[in-house]
């Protein structure tokens, strides 16, 4: 059987602190997986965790990244920039591969090298020009410079698991121009999960939804989950942590919300707040709680509740007897009349 290989492109990118175009990052360290890191060059101030760059639109920046060797041997890497995106199972911040199209910092930076080969317990530092055309959209387009190894430890058997690993440096810039903050909360969506007989058991649901930023920059978002019950009783208020520290601009990430001890009967809303700086913005549904037993039997009452109604109705209205059309009497010519002679 063929082979299948599948690529596991394994970034260690840390995360984001700080703002652009200011170095506010505590406890800062380089991206790293135990065997290389991948980090900016060291500026005359101090060293730097990720590349903080602000240009305007036809602007070239020049600066270098730095790849350090920390196994005993020498190791090669395909050096490439990437874009960033959301992933959307967590919202986690993910960098394209190789062969996927860039239209952002993964199109506008270039390594002077594509490979390079660091010995072992050494770095290499590696130029890289990043240009920003002309007409480039402003705010923010994260991304990263990635250090690939691009040897393929194969499997054995007929399913091989290929599995390739590579460190990325984030690079967050910002082109200079109008920025717009905005989020917006989509599809949101309740499902319940009842116990057979109401009473005899817990019940749970799962809120889904969808954040997206609909704006041009890089969001912290903060999502407030409340729900109401019938005659506007308040079953449930708090903030949620399952959020993506840093939602990128255009992207859209899936949650869920779990509800434990969710009503087992009760008809109400759900409503999403999610804010940022400069923004909010707020999504609802509605939802009906029913045991599926209490279901069946309302129901099954109502057909036969329906059933019996048809038949009573059935009867007291009985057809009538339909009446026979009576035979037309026959007629007796009439005699015509004299009329009285006249007399002289």
């Amino acid at each position: 059987m063929r082979k299948l290989y599948v690529l596991l492109l394994s970034l260690c990118l840390g995360l984001c602190f700080g703002c652009f175009g200011v170095l506010a990052a505590p406890s800062a360290h380089a991206a790293d997986n135990g065997s290389w890191s991948v980090y900016p060059a060291a500026s005359q101030v101090a060293a730097r965790p990720y590349f903080y760059l602000s240009a305007d639109p036809g602007q070239t920046i020049q600066d270098k990244v730095v790849v350090a060797n920390k196994t005993a041997e020498p190791l090669t890497f395909r050096l490439y920039a990437a874009d960033a995106y959301n992933t959307a199972r967590d919202g986690g911040f993910a960098v394209r591969t190789v062969t996927e199209t860039m239209r952002g910092v993964g199109a506008w930076a270039k390594p002077a090298k594509t490979r390079v080969t660091v010995p072992a317990h050494k770095t290499v530092a590696v130029p890289f020009t990043l240009h920003v055309p002309e007409g480039a959209e402003p705010g923010d387009h994260p991304g990263a410079l990635v250090a690939l190894d691009e040897h393929v430890d194969k499997g054995d058997g007929s399913l091989a698991l290929g599995v390739q690993r590579a460190v990325g440096a984030r690079v967050y810039l910002r082109v200079s121009g109008p920025t717009l903050p905005a989020l917006a909360v989509e599809h949101v969506h309740v499902s319940h999960h009842q116990p057979l007989v109401p009473g005899l058991g817990d019940s749970d649901a799962t809120i889904s939804y969808t954040l997206h930023n609909t704006g041009n920059v890089t969001l912290d978002p903060k999502v407030t989950l409340k729900a109401q019950g019938l005659f506007g009783r308040t079953l449930l208020s708090r903030g949620l942590t399952r959020i993506p520290a840093e939602l990128l601009p255009g992207q859209r990430v899936k949650l869920s919300e779990p509800w434990k001890g969710s009503p087992q009967l009760d008809w109400g809303d759900i409503t999403l707040t999610a804010s940022a700086p400069g923004t909010k913005q707020s999504a609802s549904a509605s939802f009906f709680a029913l045991p599926w037993l209490a279901a069946a039997l309302l129901l099954a009452v109502g057909f036969v509740g329906g059933v019996l109604a048809v038949r009573a109705r059935r009867g007291r209205v009985r057809p009538s007897e339909p009446v026979r059309p009576s035979r037309p009497a026959s007629t007796t010519p009439s005699r015509p009349r004299s009329s009285p002679s006249a007399r002289p």
